[in-house]
């Protein structure tokens, strides 16, 4: 897995410009809803402490695309990869976020040292026979009262099936529903777990927004996100 993304360090976001070409949108477009999704997140589910701040990290970050749009959302923000060289870019464009190299089943970090912990589209990438405890290692360096997410690809979304297709580093990739993923929280040790779909307009308008959340319950969105409290 890390040479394969070691290959596309330096041509991660063309590539996937060239796969999700055919819906007239930026990969740019992409980053800037899940960055508000996880926003949204850390007020609604009130996970501030005082002026320690929310500490986050964030699960197979590779080149670090999502973390310039973090900035404002995270008081300290912490990504780990298997792609050393995926995390040297992403170190040279992201200095304020510190980064691990993770190439061990076990996360480089001690227990309930965060607040959230996130995966943006990463488990696809992952044998399914290592979900759980890939699960599980996000739950462990969780604190207590903390938060799991996993932001994923909705496999009964045709345009999303037809992006993984287009994708080279995609290939051979087995999506989840968000209802496989909020089972996996759930054994992992996560409660109260919920999903909401995503991205189902082409649009960041209020108008197109409200309608998205009118719509969350229902598996239409090209992408969704799965929560659960530590």
């Amino acid at each position: 897995m890390s040479e394969l993304f070691d290959r596309y360090k330096s041509s991660y976001s063309e590539v996937v410009e060239g796969s999700i070409r055919f819906s007239g949108l930026q990969h740019d477009f992409f980053l800037r809803a899940k960055a508000e999704l996880l926003r949204c997140l850390i007020v609604e589910q009130d996970l501030r402490r005082g002026k320690a701040g929310v500490r986050a990290l964030d699960v197979g970050c590779g080149v670090g695309s999502l973390h310039p749009h973090l900035a404002d959302v995270f008081d300290l923000l912490d990504g780990c990869d298997v792609s050393e060289e995926s995390l040297a870019r992403a170190s040279r464009e992201n200095p304020r976020v510190a980064y691990s190299t993770c190439t061990t089943s076990r996360l480089p970090y001690p227990d309930g040292m965060f607040d959230l912990t996130f995966a943006s589209c990463v488990v696809h990438h992952v044998p399914p026979t290592s979900w759980l405890d890939f699960f599980r290692e996000m739950r462990r360096v969780v604190r207590r009262g903390g938060l799991g997410c996993i932001i994923e690809h909705n496999p009964y979304n045709p345009l999303t099936r037809m992006a993984v297709l287009r994708c080279p580093f995609d290939k051979g990739a087995v999506l989840l529903s968000a209802r496989k993923a909020a089972s996996l929280l759930e054994q992992a040790g996560f409660r109260d777990v919920y999903y909401e779909h995503f991205l189902l307009l082409p649009s960041a308008r209020p108008l197109a927004r409200k309608l998205e959340c009118a719509l969350a319950g229902l598996p239409l969105g090209a992408q969704y996100a799965c929560v659960g409290r530590a």
